[in-house]
């Protein structure tokens, strides 16, 4: 029996239907799992020519400018694929192309005689393609965004069957550049920072791995800091600072060219400068960000002029990690900030170790004050001619197991507000409750002296601090006298510092100027922000002679001292010849080993009950403590 036609060719389109759902099933697979679209696009192709040995597949895309791009096309001869990457989609530009510009398919049965192929025949022809036909990819809007296109070997147009195919790959097509697209879009967010436009920290981290450290001097890094964000957000408000941030990223941006600049934190931007650099054209693009930046802007209405501090470093010999080069920008930022905002600082070697020093320091403490490790250790203050104790210091000590340490080995973490005012306020307590315990002995006690900082006083709660310590203690603030170093005295230039020392005074809480002469305040300075007692430096007391230079500066101070009302105190006395010394001219009070160094509250107890003054007076000062007879 002859079998019919018709069933042949519907057994041939059974068996098509099945290869096609295997051939879908297979690209679904590969879209779900997250494939490449170009991987996605050469299997298509693969499994369409496995499935249609008389076609060569092929699929181009279709950038935003009408521009073609090869994205699969296993069997095409490879320089026929570049040749077509590159070209403009056109009413006469290939099948391709015009089908992408007209947005239907195009049936080309000779390539070499056909109008739409003119100029292009030489690409196709020699390498025995003789025929196209290709279907625009549109997307969910009917706008082309990619070709999917098959060749022959001979003149014809395509099938039944292969129009089948085709339109199954199409959606196929569709369903995998739609993911890609959103693929794109969705990591387009996740490295961009929403406010300035500029990469993110994500996309920041992602550069950083790419660069190579082999080569001294390929690459550097800048780091920039805006000095004034967070003045402009207190003073006009979030929209104008964002209006800052936006501006000062535009203004980087151009500046840097051709370098890559991110935005790495709210008020830090990272530039990435990928080409050799040399220290001085470092040092110059640094210069160019300050300048551009110096300009004024309108954000949100009020007028700014951006600030900047800048860090930078270059990819050096020992640079072995990108991270190091990273860290030592941040090294370099970190100390621009301490020598004075507004500039530039580069890199050296050994500016790490350094600033590695402080940020130990600042972590140690912190440490300790969660873990209740810092305490309060005491010197005596005591009358050069009885040696009776008529006052303390409190210094602070930090206890690592059976070790106390010095406060001079940490005072590097004091740089750090936070941690700095922590210390004070920790202090404070401490001594309140010492101060309340002695009291409650029946020991005449005076006066202790506590050292603040520069950060109490720029954060103007020090005295609020105080006062909560002692009262809650039951103390009475007549027994703490603040002590502030010469440094913190001067206030670094400004007002802010020596307005803080008024207001303690004014409200009748004593201030100790500590380590008078080791800084650069004068006898002027008393004038216009006074003090109560006056810490003559242990270097002066060290070079105690009859007739030497120091003599003379000690009794000088001495003199205007007195006139002036306030108290005089030599730092540093260990010998009992010094005592008389400063005796001699006029000095009633030292501080010193000649007493005793600083000891814990149970040995500063003892000397208390042994040789702590008995009358709580607070005497002249001077000279007139002297003639007069009265305790100091």
């Amino acid at each position: 029996m002859q079998a019919d036609p018709n069933d042949r060719q519907q057994d041939g389109a059974g068996g098509a239907g099945s290869a096609l759902l295997r051939l879908q099933n297979a690209i679904l697979e590969m879209i779900a799992k997250g494939e490449s679209l170009a991987a996605t696009g050469d299997q298509l192709c693969r499994q369409v020519e496995a499935l249609l040995p008389d076609v060569i597949c092929s699929i181009l895309t279709i950038d935003a400018a009408g521009v073609l791009h090869p994205l699969a096309g296993p069997s095409l001869p490879r320089n026929y694929s570049a040749s077509l990457d590159g070209l403009l989609i056109g009413p006469a530009a290939g099948s391709c192309g015009t089908a992408a510009y007209t947005g239907t398919d195009v049936a080309v049965t000779d390539i070499e005689t056909d109008i739409r192929w003119d100029g292009f025949q030489h690409l196709a022809v020699p390498h025995g393609l003789v025929a196209c036909w290709s279907s625009p990819i549109l997307d969910a809007r009917g706008v082309p965004v990619a070709t999917f296109a098959f060749y022959y070997r001979e003149r014809r147009g395509p099938t039944a069957l292969e129009r089948k195919i085709v339109a199954h790959c199409l959606r196929l097509c569709v369903i995998a550049i739609d993911r890609h697209h959103r693929v794109i879009e969705h990591e387009k967010r996740a490295f961009t920072d929403v406010l300035t436009g500029l990469p993110n920290r994500a996309a920041y981290n992602a550069a950083l791995l790419t660069l190579d450290c082999t080569l001294p001097g390929r690459w550097a890094l800048l780091v920039v800091d805006l000095d004034n964000l967070k003045i402009v957000n207190d003073s006009f408000g979030h929209q104008a600072g964002d209006r800052l941030l936006q501006v000062a990223g535009e203004r980087v941006a151009a500046a840097i060219l051709p370098g890559r600049v991110y935005r790495i934190g709210g008020d830090e931007f990272a530039v990435l400068l990928d080409y050799p650099m040399a220290a001085d054209e470092l040092e110059a693009t640094a210069e160019r960000i300050i300048a551009a930046l110096a300009l004024p802007a309108d954000c949100g209405g009020q007028i700014v002029v951006p600030r900047a501090t800048i860090g930078g470093a270059i990819v050096g010999v020992g640079d072995l990690l990108v991270e190091h080069v990273r860290q030592n920008a941040d090294f370099a930022l970190y100390h621009a900030k301490e020598i004075g905002r507004g500039g530039f600082v580069r890199y050296w070697p050994g500016l790490g170790s350094n600033i590695t020093r402080r940020l130990s320091a600042i972590r140690d403490v912190g440490v300790a004050l969660r873990e209740q490790r810092i305490d309060a250790y005491y010197q005596p203050i005591f009358r050069l001619d009885t040696r009776e104790i008529v006052g303390l210091e409190a210094l602070c000590r930090m206890k690592i197991g059976d070790q106390v340490i010095p406060a001079a080995s940490f005072h590097e973490a004091t740089t750090d507000a936070q941690v700095a005012t922590a210390l004070t306020a920790r202090m404070m307590a401490i001594v309140a409750a010492d101060v309340r315990t002695w009291l409650d002995l029946g020991i005449p006690f005076q006066h202790v002296g506590i050292n603040i900082s520069s950060a109490d006083l720029y954060g103007g709660t020090v005295e609020r601090v105080l006062t909560a310590a002692f009262e809650g203690a039951g103390v009475p603030l007549k027994h703490v006298i603040v002590e502030v170093t010469e440094t913190v005295y001067m206030g670094e230039g400004d007002h802010v510092i020596q307005d803080a020392i008024h207001t303690l005074r004014a409200k009748g809480i004593r201030v100790a100027l500590d380590d008078f002469g080791t800084g650069f305040a004068s006898l002027t300075h008393l004038l216009s922000v006074p003090v109560d007692i006056l810490k003559i430096d242990k270097t002066f007391v060290d070079q105690l002679e009859p007739n030497s230079a120091s003599m003379a500066i000690i009794e000088g101070l001495i003199g205007i001292a007195e006139k002036l009302d306030i108290r005089v105190v030599a730092e540093g006395v260990e010998t009992d010849l010094q005592a008389e010394q400063l005796r001699k001219i006029g000095c009633t009070l030292g501080q010193g080993y000649l007493c005793s160094p600083a000891v814990d509250r149970h040995a500063t107890t003892a000397l208390l009950l042994r040789d702590g003054q008995g009358v709580d007076v607070r005497p002249a000062s001077g000279l007139q403590a002297r003639r007069s007879g009265r305790r100091g």
